[in-house]
């Protein structure tokens, strides 16, 4: 079986900072592409940043230049940096992960459970 777990969010004020990070255990051979999603009360799920296992970026018009993903191969760990924090950030921030599986490599796409992000003064 394959977790992928959120950790990172809380509440900060406008122009703050916040480092989400998603961590994979379990029976995994490798991780390919991973993006981080949101979603705000009464809107959809929308992507926020992806990232391939190449190293490969990608984001959301609404964050380019503030937000930074990246990860740690080693530690099956994506991290999603996010600087000058706006109130329109606030949402549930979740982990979308494309997993290939020990021991008989089948890949499938796992969420975590949910991270809050709160921006307020």
């Amino acid at each position: 079986q394959v977790q992928l777990v959120e950790s990172g969010g809380g509440s900060v004020q406008p122009g703050g900072s916040l480092r989400l990070s998603c961590a994979a255990s379990g029976s995994i051979f490798s991780i390919n592409a991973v993006g981080w999603y949101r979603q705000a009360p009464g809107k959809q799920r929308e992507l926020v940043a992806r990232i391939t296992s190449g190293g490969s970026t990608n984001y959301a018009d609404s964050v380019k230049g503030r937000f930074t993903i990246s990860r740690d191969n080693a530690k099956n760990t994506v991290y999603l940096l996010m600087n000058s924090l706006k109130p329109e950030d606030t949402a549930v921030y979740y982990c979308n992960g494309e997993v290939e599986r020990l021991p008989k490599h089948y890949q499938d796409a796992y969420w975590g459970q949910g991270t809050q992000v709160t921006v307020s003064s």
